[in-house]
């Protein structure tokens, strides 16, 4: 059996690929969910990376979840209705708290189709770049359910709560450049340019020191749930660290030098 998820690194840089393209890439089969899970565990641990790149095997980014095991009603689609909020819960429901909780900047780099949880999937992300061919689509409504990983949450903070309630009401697709004018993705590029296109912007993420990378992550996520008084008693704690770095003097020194710094993560 091939492995759930490809793990590919280049220097700061970690790529995650989908890697089930026989059946698109779906995200609710036990082995996927603990690959990705381990996978951004690894990350959190690994202070030498600084970027992620999440992608899809062959011509799908992610197709969700399984329909031919939601017909079958198996895998996390079967039980009493006890049991199914039970499989959501300690299933599929992990991917969305692990990649909220990754602590390097995220990016989807949205290779083909992103339906239902693979739509979510993306939004799960930081930032999202997008072939021309890829599609999107919050589809849940199509198969008679609801967005149960989280997409509800993800989907209005990104485009807004009237169209999150036209794309997740009529479970229609939107195409790459209407994706692109609604804020869902911030570049749209060739099929064939996507993966340098994504490589591009971690390369511009990663030029930056690292602890403070991690750290203004942190910060972009307690902001959208904090008051401005609590976010900003964080935000001393973490400056304060963030002046007693090395990397914080670099910066300093080679801005006043005019010359280009270099970031140890110290």
């Amino acid at each position: 059996m091939s492995e759930p998820i490809l793990i590919e690194r280049t220097g700061d840089v970690v790529v995650w690929t989908l890697n089930n393209p026989r059946a698109r890439n779906p995200i609710s089969e036990a082995d996927t969910i603990d690959a990705i899970e381990d996978a951004v565990a690894a990350a959190n641990r690994d202070h030498s990376l600084r970027a992620a790149i999440l992608t899809g095997a062959g011509p799908a980014f992610s197709s969700g979840g399984n329909v031919k095991h939601m017909r079958g009603r198996t895998g996390m689609f079967g039980g009493a209705p006890a049991q199914l909020r039970q499989a959501y819960r300690h299933g599929i429901q992990r991917i969305p708290k692990a990649l909220y909780h990754c602590e390097i900047p995220t990016i989807a780099a949205v290779n083909g189709s992103a339906v239902g949880a693979g739509l979510d999937l993306a939004l799960m992300c930081d930032m999202r770049v997008a072939a021309a061919t890829a599609v999107f689509a919050e589809s849940f409504v199509k198969v008679g359910l609801v967005p149960g990983d989280g997409g509800a949450w993800l989907l209005p903070r990104a485009i807004g709560m009237a169209r999150a309630c036209e794309m997740a009401f009529t479970g229609e697709p939107i195409d790459a450049n209407t994706a692109l004018d609604w804020g869902l993705v911030s570049e749209v590029v060739e099929p064939g340019a996507l993966m340098a296109a994504a490589r591009g912007l971690a390369a511009r993420v990663c030029g930056n020191p690292p602890h403070a990378l991690r750290m203004t992550k942190r910060l972009l996520r307690e902001g959208t749930q904090q008051t401005l008084d609590s976010l900003l008693e964080l935000s001393a704690a973490m400056q304060a660290a963030a002046h007693h770095t090395e990397d914080h003097q670099e910066a300093v020194a080679a801005m006043s030098q005019r010359r280009p710094p270099e970031f140890t993560g110290r």
